[in-house]
């Protein structure tokens, strides 16, 4: 399997003093950074997203802004491939879809942020285009929802999403349990 690891809107806005902080936001960019160093260690495909908001009434993400620059912990490198978006799906209008196909990826390893938007968005949407999944979910992160008066907690926000997309569209997994994987270079889901 051909593999890359996309990391979605781990933007500044996302974490404490940003615009819109989710729920454990800096403990998630912090697996997802392990999961980057050990994709950069073997050379592996890395895209990250970045969400830029077009949207008149948006607060977060806007162009130009501090708050749209990627997090600290997951810095591009110069040959990493950067998705810019607009959309929650990341292949909406997008080079995403090219750049996989061109790098002849079967196998995307999805984290970031908010799992239930622009993750689950993106994991549906790879899965329909014919890719597998894995999704790392202790490295997304949400915020609290609220749905006919009453507020939902980001962790069971979370949890159901995440419930939601397996094991159709993701094989999910722990960031611990997918660089044991990767150490022993077992494929994912065998």
């Amino acid at each position: 399997m051909n593999t890359a690891l996309v990391l979605i809107d781990i933007q500044n806005d996302y974490f404490p003093n940003g615009r819109m902080p989710l729920e454990k936001s800096t403990e998630a960019a912090l697996k997802a950074q392990e999961v980057l160093q050990a994709y950069r260690a073997r050379e592996l495909n890395v895209i990250h997203v970045q969400h830029i908001s077009t949207r008149p009434d948006a607060v977060h993400f806007l162009p130009c802004t501090k708050g749209a620059e990627f997090h600290p912990h997951v810095q591009p490198l110069k040959n990493e491939v950067i998705v810019k978006k607009h959309y929650p799906n990341a292949f909406k209008d997008t080079p995403l879809l090219n750049q996989l196909i061109k790098h002849k990826v079967n196998h995307l390893v999805i984290a970031g942020m908010m799992t239930h938007l622009c993750i689950d968005a993106t994991v549906r949407a790879a899965y329909d285009l014919g890719f597998a999944c894995t999704l790392l979910h202790d490295a997304c992160a949400t915020k609290n929802l609220e749905f006919n008066n009453m507020i939902i907690p980001a962790q069971s926000v979370h949890n159901a999403f995440v419930a939601a997309l397996q094991p159709l569209y993701a094989n999910v997994i722990s960031e611990k349990e997918f660089l044991q994987h990767l150490g022993h270079r077992t494929p994912i889901g065998a």
